[in-house]
């Protein structure tokens, strides 16, 4: 209790309130830290990024704590939604959702409250939950005003302790205080969101599906259209105007008992010695389900100057007709191993998009991030239902994306490998940067865990399968 009262005073909370909390919460002690990653006063979405310290003395599973980030809505016939775009818990165990105020105020009329799943376990005395990267935004997709709002600050750019967040333990506000005459000691008004799944059930082997080994002599092997796919040549975006797609740089070598992908990029610091790579599937007919490839990222060049904004990419997307076109979706691993972009590290995004429209540049999508080397193989994983796109790296799940941003017609598979710009090395001598692919499959109409995708590939291999594709075209 010593403890609780403690911390009861230094959060400026009535503690006479105290005395009502239950056994648990009386022992236990958390703190709310926040940053923000959407700083302005207006903004698209807006964008609390939080963490969760124990520090009490008693383990505290997660499930029973919530946190409440309160904001003054646009209009009252304004609605939001919520989303996860990584977290250090997962994605799929956090819920977020919204609730009004019994008693609003200047800044504040709702709330989002955050919870957790039982699969985020518990905190440990001295623990944090680590980054949750959580935003909302206007479900019209207009522009929100934040600055008015009473749990924002757009001056927070790195983790403190943050009293405008509250925290509830079992119910009892344990940490924050709440605008005037607003504990959160009810439920919120509407039910907490699903969690997002993290996997389908069985693996129905005869699911429709596409498997690819990449067991090709060359770029020009007849074998490659035969099996429907496109390699990419001339001019034309995404990347620097004025650079080539080049067939002849995508090759295939003996890697182990395996042949892999590699798609090499080359520039010398201008666009016209600027050579990109670019592999396609030639038929648009992928939509929900899994899709999976096992790709290497490199770093660094061959030799020459390290440095340049290159973008190795697995996607998936549907071709943009018309601006702000509501049929078009994508959805990007996009691996930055310099930056790009305003970012001056390795970064990896996944992004969903919904639609855009390039002049002027308005973006509706949504998207996952993560600092950090990402050099060498890794296993990556899309899942698409009716409700969520799962993003995996290495089996973990790093960014779960529901509406708007789900695809609404069939797909191309993709794989490319560019040059965002000029800017991030200027140096005239030529260097090499290489992204490589083990395998790609799809499994059509299937959400599969990344243990099930492992199996089917390591079934395909022992069938000697090098190549099968029963996907039907739409």
């Amino acid at each position: 209790m010593r403890a609780a009262m403690a911390l009861c005073a230094a959060a400026g909370l009535g503690c006479a309130a105290l005395t009502a909390l239950p056994a648990s919460a009386a022992q236990d002690a958390l703190t709310a830290q926040y940053r923000t990653s959407a700083t302005g006063a207006t903004a698209d979405q807006s964008e609390p990024w939080l963490q969760v310290t124990n520090t009490g003395s008693a383990s505290v599973p997660l499930n029973q704590v919530t946190l409440r980030y309160y904001f003054k809505s646009d209009g009252p016939s304004v609605s939001y939604r919520f989303a996860c775009s990584w977290a250090v818990k997962g994605c799929a165990n956090i819920t977020g959702t919204f609730g009004t105020l019994a008693h609003p105020t200047a800044t504040a009329d709702r709330y989002l409250e955050i919870g957790f799943t039982s699969g985020a376990g518990s905190l440990a005395p001295g623990q944090s939950t680590g980054d949750m990267q959580l935003r909302f935004y206007r479900a019209d997709w207009q522009t929100l005003t934040q600055s008015d709002d009473y749990s924002f600050g757009g001056s927070q750019t790195s983790y403190a302790n943050w009293p405008k967040i509250t925290v509830q333990d079992n119910g009892s506000v344990v940490f924050g205080t709440a605008p005037a005459g607003n504990d959160p000691t009810s439920p919120p008004t509407t039910p907490p969101t699903t969690p997002p799944t993290s996997g389908g059930g069985g693996d129905d082997p005869g699911a429709p599906a596409l498997f690819d080994d990449f067991s090709y002599n060359s770029s020009s092997d007849a074998a490659i259209s035969q099996h429907g796919w496109t390699v990419k040549s001339g001019q034309g975006g995404p990347g620097v105007a004025g650079a080539t797609w080049a067939p002849g740089d995508i090759t295939f070598a003996a890697d182990g008992s395996n042949r892999v992908m590699d798609l090499k990029l080359t520039t010398d610091g201008t666009a016209s010695g600027t050579r990109e790579t670019e592999l396609q599937t030639t038929a648009r007919k992928f939509k929900n389900g899994t899709y999976a490839a096992r790709v290497r990222f490199g770093d660094s060049p061959d030799s020459g100057p390290d440095g340049d904004h290159i973008n190795q990419t697995f996607f998936t997307f549907t071709p943009l007709n018309a601006p702000m076109d509501p049929d078009y979706s994508e959805q990007d691993f996009e691996y930055l191993p310099n930056g790009g972009w305003g970012e001056t590290q390795n970064i990896m995004y996944e992004t969903s998009w919904e639609t855009y429209n390039p002049d002027p540049w308005n973006a509706v999508n949504t998207h996952g991030q993560q600092y950090g080397s990402l050099n060498g193989w890794h296993d990556l994983q899309i899942t698409i239902d009716n409700t969520n796109i799962t993003y995996y790296i290495d089996g973990q799940v790093v960014a779960t994306h529901g509406e708007p941003n789900l695809p609404e017609t069939p797909q191309w598979i993709d794989f490319n490998h560019w040059l965002i710009d000029l800017t991030g090395q200027t140096s005239s001598t030529s260097r090499s940067y290489h992204e490589q692919v083990d395998y790609v499959v799809f499994v059509k109409d299937q959400v599969l865990t990344p243990a099930q995708v492992n199996s089917r590939v390591a079934g395909y291999r022992t069938a000697g399968t090098a190549f099968t594709d029963t996907v039907p075209n739409p």
